[in-house]
């Protein structure tokens, strides 16, 4: 037992030691290896094939000018991390992806945790990645098992069962993940809900026991993830919705105006459309009017009327003021 414990340990020295010279130089040749490792050939084609089934892509080249180096992820540490830990922290990323301050340097630490995974794993990372959209970032912590579950049932494309609140309590929803969307506050999942047969927007922050089938959809026509999920914030779930023609660029109105508040869309040279949403029409109105661009009101017909009431009123105290 000594023995063989002692071969293991001479192996492993020596795969590490491979690892050591393969980062010191850009191409060895497998003759220059077996020198430098006091091996044969073959025992160098073996060690290879020992890194790349721990994940390190070396690559191997004929020929003039040919032999052994690594690919990419060669700059990178060797990621000593067990498999739910590597997932676990390839979540947390795509949580800090959602913040404001940290969401491309989470992006770009998820891109480097990429490209250092086995290849066992690598997928999932980049399933968690390819299920996410964003406008604006998140903020409201989530579990981060529940957006596990979601990603990989977007992933998937299998059906999911969440706990949800509504108005008589919560309730078991049945849906077709989609995608995941990050806004400048919250994480949100577009889904197709069966019990409603329509597609719906849910707050992955008021989720709990998140679970997927085994059950294959077939993915239907959907909705812009990112654009659905925002005009439902922004607009939908409001009594009264209104939309403005302003006069100046989407980008500049944009930055008076957050994401979660409005969209805002482009309409030709200098113009943009706004459309947002409010308890009463008149809070509209004046959101627009504070943004300092002259607009028209497209809709519903109805505000204009009631922006020259507004005028009249505004006029009229102006009037009544005493002059300084």
């Amino acid at each position: 037992m000594d023995g063989a414990r002692g071969d293991e340990r001479g192996t492993t020295e020596r795969v590490l030691t491979l690892l050591g010279l393969l980062r010191q130089r850009q191409v060895w040749t497998g003759p220059e290896l077996a020198d430098r490792l006091r091996v044969t050939s073959r025992t160098v084609r073996r060690d290879v094939e020992r890194l790349r089934a721990l994940g390190y892509p070396v690559l191997a080249g004929r020929g003039v000018g040919g032999g052994y180096r690594l690919g990419p992820g060669q700059d990178l540490p060797p990621l000593l991390l067990d498999d739910e830990e590597a997932i676990a922290t390839a979540v947390s990323l795509l949580a800090g992806a959602g913040g404001a301050v940290a969401g491309d340097t989470a992006l770009r630490a998820l891109t480097k945790l990429d490209r250092v995974l086995p290849t066992r794993l690598r997928h999932e990372v980049r399933a968690l990645s390819g299920s996410v959209e964003f406008f604006g970032g998140g903020r409201t912590p989530v579990d981060s098992e529940v957006l596990m579950t979601l990603a990989r049932a977007c992933r998937d494309e299998v059906e999911a069962g969440v706990d949800y609140p509504s108005g008589s309590g919560v309730r078991r929803r049945r849906v077709e993940p989609y995608r995941l969307v990050a806004s400048d506050r919250r994480w949100y999942l577009l889904a197709y809900d069966l019990d409603r047969d329509d597609w719906r927007s849910f707050r992955v922050d008021r989720m709990t026991e998140a679970s997927a089938r085994t059950w294959r959809f077939r993915p239907r026509a959907a909705p812009d993830a990112a654009a659905y999920v925002q005009e439902g914030v922004a607009s939908r779930v409001y009594p009264h919705r209104a939309s403005f023609l302003v006069h100046a660029s989407a980008d500049t109105v944009r930055a008076q105006i957050p994401a979660s508040a409005a969209v805002v869309r482009p309409r030709g040279s200098g113009l943009c459309e706004v459309l947002s949403g409010a308890g009463s029409l008149d809070f509209v109105l004046m959101h627009v009017l504070l943004l300092g661009h002259d607009f028209e009101v497209l809709d519903p017909p109805e505000l204009a009327s009631r922006c020259r009431v507004l005028a009249e009123r505004l006029l009229s105290a102006g009037a009544r003021s005493s002059p300084c």
